[in-house]
């Protein structure tokens, strides 16, 4: 399968990639090698079909509502958030015949008792998601939402969990509602589960092919490991690697397309989780098309000379409404007549390149034919592999955060001393 996306790395020019470049090989061998053999569980999740049953069994007893509502939150939502916008458009317009879904994600009281008010029990089926079957925020969640949630009736044709094979919080609180567990791959890290059953089963409920984003993600794989001359997640890494040594240590993604803008977000959580450790690391800004040239971009341009940023574009000429040159009665919009608003999109993202191109600053542009789950699975993996190699060149370990884990003990041991009532 030919990749479904480009990466050009011409406005990059003048930044040496071949020391980085070099560095790539044993990891990229290391991780060839690895693959199948269960060592590194996002290499692997591509070739899985033993899940597939039981994920879209589970999404057709879930199609029945109106709303699906999904509680989770860092690794167990982002995942599922990139591949709904595939579903919605990235601005929710859910397709007929599909339930919503919302992602709950933040322990907000206000935001989660609005959202419960908005609702019908009897219409609303419920997702709880933690690998670690341990996550505070979504426990108090799903502790929160299961009583309203059996006003309407039994819980256990209404809710799913997932969660990792273990005698954990979440699965005893399942088992004790009757609710169907569905396994969390234990060795899969919650940022690298996309592609599992975390990201699939939002997806299948919302009616998407998920064996055709495995296969995109598949291919990218393949493509990236075969050869480290033409790797495009090796060139990705290295060029982070190359932009770091001359102090440039913020990473922007930037889609031209709405239903990408969660997919900047997953990048983040996983470009930071990832490679955040002693004093290592860039850090990522999510940014989404024309939108951030009329805020960020000020910044990029004349601001610290210390950004890397990528754009990812979509073929959009010819697409969407033509201007008529009657239509719009106007001279000054003469640069619009007879132009789409397709047209407009495709030259707002090659302006800002070159801008940014003339100003010195390092630009990274993917472009896509179209996007469909092959597509959106080939870049999930593009990404998740180009972390994997720029952490071995930064020398941390792309798999553990183990700083977060002082705030969660220390919020649990201000909650404990707040008494009983608060």
């Amino acid at each position: 399968m030919p990749l479904p996306y480009l990466q050009d790395l011409r406005h990059c020019a003048g930044h040496d990639l071949d020391g980085p470049l070099a560095h790539t090989r044993p990891v990229l061998a290391r991780l060839k090698a690895a693959k199948g053999r269960g060592e590194y569980a996002f290499l692997d999740q591509p070739d899985r079909t033993d899940d597939l049953a039981a994920i879209e069994a589970a999404a057709s007893d879930m199609r029945r509502f109106g709303t699906v509502v999904l509680l989770g939150t860092g690794g167990s939502s982002l995942g599922a958030r990139t591949l709904a916008a595939l579903a919605d458009g990235g601005g929710g317009f859910w397709p007929k015949g599909t339930p919503r879904l919302i992602v709950a994600e933040n322990v907000d009281p206000f935001g989660f008792e609005r959202m419960l008010a908005t609702l019908d029990p009897a219409d609303t089926g419920v997702l709880l998601v933690s690998k670690s079957g341990g996550t505070g925020e979504t426990l108090a969640q799903a502790h929160a939402i299961l009583p309203w949630l059996a006003k309407a009736g039994a819980l256990a044709p209404r809710a799913r969990a997932i969660t990792e094979p273990t005698d954990n919080a979440l699965a005893r609180l399942a088992r004790r509602h009757a609710i169907p567990i569905l396994e969390h791959p234990p060795t899969l890290g919650g940022r690298y589960s996309v592609l599992s059953v975390v990201g699939l089963l939002p997806a299948a409920i919302l009616g998407l092919d998920i064996r055709a984003l495995r296969a995109g993600a598949a291919a990218a794989r393949d493509a990236a490991l075969e050869d480290p001359a033409t790797s495009l997640p090796a060139h990705g890494a290295a060029l982070a690697a190359a932009l770091v040594h001359k102090g440039k240590r913020t990473t922007v993604l930037c889609p031209y397309v709405d239903a990408l803008g969660p997919f900047a977000q997953w990048f983040a959580q996983l470009w930071a989780e990832s490679l955040g450790k002693g004093g290592e690391g860039t850090t990522p800004i999510r940014a989404l098309g024309t939108v951030d040239q009329h805020s960020q971009l000020q910044l990029w341009l004349d601001g610290p000379a210390d950004k890397l940023v990528t754009i990812v574009a979509r073929d959009s000429r010819d697409a969407g409404p033509r201007y008529p040159a009657a239509a719009l009665a106007d001279a000054s919009l003469d640069w619009l007549a007879g132009r789409t608003m397709g047209d407009l999109l495709d030259v707002s993202w090659r302006a800002t390149a070159e801008t940014l191109a003339r100003r010195g600053r390092p630009v990274r542009i993917l472009t896509i034919r179209t996007l469909d789950e092959t597509t959106l699975g080939a870049l999930l993996m593009h990404f998740m592999l180009e972390t994997v190699i720029a952490a071995d060149l930064f020398g941390v370990d792309p798999y553990d955060q183990p700083a977060v884990e002082d705030g969660k003990k220390l919020a649990r041991t201000y909650l404990k001393g707040m008494g009983a009532g608060g």
